[in-house]
């Protein structure tokens, strides 16, 4: 069921909303924003007078007092799914949910943009570009990307829990830093080890906190790039369109969705 209130504490216009486009317009092409969907008005206000962090703190919390709940025969098998949901996992078939993420820059480091293409039952529905950045880098634009599909992740995983959700990347490095590294980095105090800094810290650490918070809802697969994947090379036309364009919020693309027009758009 879908959640009916939705907190924004950094955004273009922060406070209690009740419709998701509200929220993308107000958060829409800002790596920092912070919202959630709460499924009543009380808790929303709770949640905003508190902080982002103590709200993704007390999902988590709460997630893990359910499964902990569970029966005792159920306890190792859970324990198990949890595990194989903090890797990469190859796709065993075809998703409710899929979203396909890229970045692109030229030169790098040099003008970035990230694009996102999303699938539901098979079928491309919508295709978003935007996070333009002047002095942008590969990864950064890949991070961006995982960011922006973690959030559309969210979404749908407010509206429906039972869809099965996969977010698929060309980009080793960004799903590394978030299904591997991220952890430990943490736990040595956003170090990697001797004071060593870790680059695109910010954004890493923001990736991370969204994704401990669905993990389990979703899967995250590494696919090739330009190597005819449809998805994922409607992906990479809309990250050169955010980058040519220099749009720097995501936003929908909201022309006819033409495949073989989109594939024959420049490529990163």
């Amino acid at each position: 069921m879908s959640k009916k209130f939705y907190v924004i504490w950094k955004g273009a216009k922060t406070g209690i909303f009740t419709t998701w486009p509200e929220v993308q317009q107000h958060t829409a092409g800002r790596s920092d924003a912070q919202y959630m969907g709460f499924e009543s008005k009380s808790a929303a206000e709770q949640a905003f007078a508190s902080t982002y962090t103590k709200a993704l703190m007390q999902r988590s919390l709460t997630k893990k007092g359910s499964a902990s709940s569970s029966p005792s025969g159920n306890r190792k098998s859970t324990s198990k799914n949890a595990n194989e949901k903090t890797t990469t996992v190859s796709a065993n078939g075809p998703s409710d949910i899929e979203i396909y993420c890229d970045g692109a820059c030229s030169p790098n480091p040099g003008k970035s943009g990230t694009g996102i293409a999303v699938y539901e039952s098979s079928k491309v529905t919508s295709l978003y570009f935007g996070l333009y950045q002047a002095n942008g880098t590969n990864n950064t634009a890949e991070l961006n990307g995982l960011l922006s599909s973690f959030q559309l992740a969210q979404h749908f995983i407010d509206k429906n829990t039972e869809q099965s959700i996969c977010i698929l990347s060309d980009s080793k490095y960004s799903i590394d830093c978030i299904t591997k590294w991220a952890k430990g980095w943490q736990a040595k105090g956003w170090t990697r080890g001797k004071g060593e800094e870790i680059k695109n810290l910010a954004l890493v650490q923001q990736c991370y906190a969204l994704y401990k918070t669905i993990q389990s809802k979703i899967t995250i697969r590494h696919v090739k790039g330009h190597a005819n994947i449809e998805g994922n090379e409607l992906a990479d036309r809309m990250a050169v369109l955010a980058r040519k364009q220099q749009q720097e919020s995501m936003i929908r693309y909201t022309e006819t969705i033409n495949i073989k027009a989109i594939l024959a758009m420049e490529s990163g």
